[in-house]
Formats: C-alpha cells, structure tokens, sequence
C-alpha cells in the first residue's frame, strides 16, 4: 500500500523514445568530446521525466 501510480500516455512514451532515439544518432555523428560529461546529460534528462521505457 502507499504505491504512487503515474499514467503516462502513449504519445508521451513515443515522444521520448523518438527523443532517446534523436540522441543516439547525433551522438553517433558528434561524439561528445569529454565521455564525462555524457553521463551528466543523460542523467538530466532522467530526473525531468523519470524512466519511462
């Protein structure tokens, strides 16, 4: 008891998959310079919606 339940709606799902998607290619084309900094971008995005996948 005392579990929080989120909706997330299929086009919102779709939106970050395309984003995560997006991400992957122009990181493929530009790789980031410093492989630091990578995992400081990825956890951002990670606190703004949650793991949706």
């Amino acid at each position: 008891m005392g579990q929080v339940i989120q909706f997330v709606s299929k086009s919102e799902r779709e939106r970050v998959r395309l984003i995560q998607e997006a991400r992957a290619i122009y990181d493929s084309i530009f790789p980031p310079a410093d492989p630091a900094n990578e995992g400081k971008d990825k956890a951002a995005i990670g606190r703004d919606r949650g793991n949706l996948s």
